[in-house]
């Protein structure tokens, strides 16, 4: 079993690493700093480390201050109230006039779990998807999720980082993470899975099990949602003919939403979408949300049999 970590782990050690490097970078919290791993930032540099209390709009309206003032500014909380509560403060102070704010929003979709359907954020993609000027990265694993803190602070603009807050597995395959990029982690002839998120171990698992079945399915690894990497998007749908996506959010305006605009422009594609189906969902631990509600890979396997059978 390969080893565990947490996105969110990385998030705070990510932070700290790059405070130690420029001091214009700041931290801010909306009061759950422990969990979303902030406090490691917090306890190494108090002085720029903002605690804004159950007050997340006043915490995005503080970080565009600060990063008018030329600071680099990350603001974290969980990834519901980070997109959802602040909403009308991330459009019209951070998107619109394009601060430098890095919003980044931990425990989010179905692997919240026991938290249920009030903190499990599986819309957050979709509301930052539409909001111009905002670079969207969802990693796959820890790793991923420590560069793409980085690049986050390289990039000039505003930024949404999406976490996760149980441990998952640190995966080999995983490459540097950048912006209006996707990696390919293996190649297939019959299908293949865009993936993102948590959802890219399951693409691997899947993959094999395929595999088995005597279908070679391709696995890809969709780490910036946007800027999307359209044109190996239209490649690979060129190359294997069927199309798979999936991820730990609503299949409406998020990957599955944004690989299948790709391709009704760039080229038509049978695609199965796996995801949440819009629904909300309710508390239970993850492994047993992921198998209700069609995420687990039984069900990324049975959506590219059915891709791949849409082709004849």
């Amino acid at each position: 079993m390969s080893e565990l970590k947490a996105t969110r782990e990385a998030y705070g050690e990510a932070l700290s690493e790059l405070g130690a490097k420029n001091k214009n970078v700041v931290a801010l919290d909306a009061d759950l700093s422990g969990s979303t791993k902030s406090a490691v930032f917090a306890k190494k540099f108090p002085e720029r480390f903002f605690n804004m209390g159950i007050a997340e709009a006043d915490m995005i309206g503080t970080a565009t201050g600060l990063a008018i003032s030329g600071k680099i500014a990350f603001a974290s909380t969980f990834a519901v109230f980070a997109t959802g509560r602040c909403y009308d403060q991330i459009r019209v102070s951070v998107a619109y006039p394009k601060t430098n704010v890095k919003i980044v929003g931990s425990h989010s979709g179905l692997m919240t779990g026991e938290d249920g359907a009030s903190h499990q954020a599986t819309e957050d993609i979709a509301l930052m998807r539409a909001m111009p000027n905002m670079y969207i990265a969802n990693p796959a694993d820890a790793a991923e999720a420590h560069d793409a803190v980085f690049r986050a602070a390289e990039h000039n603009g505003p930024v949404y980082i999406r976490l996760c807050r149980a441990k998952t597995p640190l995966l080999r395959e995983i490459q540097k993470f950048e912006f209006g990029k996707a990696s390919v982690i293996e190649e297939g002839k019959d299908a293949t899975i865009f993936a993102t998120g948590i959802m890219v171990y399951g693409a691997i698992e899947a993959r094999a099990e395929l595999k088995n079945k005597n279908l070679d399915v391709g696995v890809v690894n969709v780490a910036s949602i946007k800027p999307l990497d359209e044109k190996l998007i239209a490649d690979l749908a060129k190359k294997t003919g069927a199309v798979v996506t999936a991820e730990d959010h609503s299949i409406i305006g998020g990957l599955g939403g944004a690989v299948a605009e790709t391709l009704a422009e760039k080229r038509p594609t049978p695609m199965e979408r796996v995801g949440v189906r819009d629904v909300f969902a309710e508390s239970g631990k993850p492994a047993e949300l992921f198998h209700k509600y069609g995420l687990g890979t039984a069900s990324i396997v049975k959506h590219a049999e059915k891709a791949v059978a849409r082709k004849k």
